[in-house]
């Protein structure tokens, strides 16, 4: 029963890894031993928080943009140049849209779901050798993909892009998770509520304080919360564990 919480010396790629939630989880695996490879648009960014990171562990820059196959392709051809096997996956880079619905644009829709949904389906695949060599029956492979809270309950604001995309996400991590448990590789979703991130900053900004106080815990996420349910499903500790989708959200669904 000891360390069944542990990820030290896996090898991790987090998509939209340079802040955020994805930012949050790809530091808990750092400081916990993995080899993480962290992957945004954003080079510079993407750049400096590997960094930054190094100082705690190993962590390398892949930058390359997801909204796009070529983005897709490119990322999965530079890691499989790099490692021959992939322990974690973590498929979180993402977007939103909002806009009334009178004037949701069409642009607005497709950049969100083929990042949210379309993404998270071929990078995974396009993996999935690297994920195979690194599975075993009594070590499977873990893929997590980072759904959201407003899959699971329609959110108050208008974005309705991501509240489908997100519901999306988790069928698709359901259907991946039946397809390739006989493979060992295991896939799960986490379903995050409120938290400090880039996507939430204007959100937070606006109306932080109730959201804390409306909240069963009293307070927003924090890096310890995410990071925590994130090394659960990347260790042992979840190697029955699959189709899942994990919330957390401090015990409540709306924000």
């Amino acid at each position: 029963m000891r360390n069944l919480f542990s990820v030290e010396g896996k090898v991790a790629l987090v998509t939209g890894g340079s802040r955020g939630i994805g930012e949050m989880i790809a530091r808990g695996y750092v400081e916990n031993g993995a080899k993480v490879y962290i992957s945004s648009r954003k080079a510079n960014v993407c750049d400096g928080l590997a960094e930054e990171l190094s100082k705690y562990g190993t962590c390398i820059s892949l930058p390359f943009d997801l909204s796009n196959m070529d983005g897709i392709t490119g990322l999965a051809s530079a890691l499989a140049e790099r490692e021959d096997k992939l322990d974690i996956l973590v498929n979180n880079a993402g977007a939103t849209w909002g806009a009334p619905i009178d004037e949701y644009p069409e642009d607005g829709w497709d950049k969100t779901v083929d990042l949210n949904v379309k993404s998270i389906f071929f990078l995974t695949q396009k993996l999935l050798p690297q994920l195979r060599a690194a599975a075993t029956h009594e070590n499977p492979s873990r893929v997590i993909n980072i759904a959201s809270v407003n899959g699971i309950e329609p959110p108050a604001l208008e974005t309705y892009a991501y509240s489908t995309s997100k519901a999306g996400c988790i069928m698709l991590t359901r259907h991946l998770a039946k397809r390739l448990a006989p493979e060992h590789i295991l896939v799960n979703a986490i379903a995050p509520g409120p938290f400090q991130s880039h996507m939430m900053a204007a959100t937070l900004a606006r109306a932080g304080d109730a959201i804390a106080k409306s909240n069963p815990r009293g307070r927003i996420g924090t890096p310890e919360d995410i990071a925590g349910v994130a090394i659960f499903l990347a260790s042992r500790a979840s190697a029955y564990t699959t189709g899942a989708v994990v919330p957390c959200d401090g015990g409540s669904a709306e924000f």
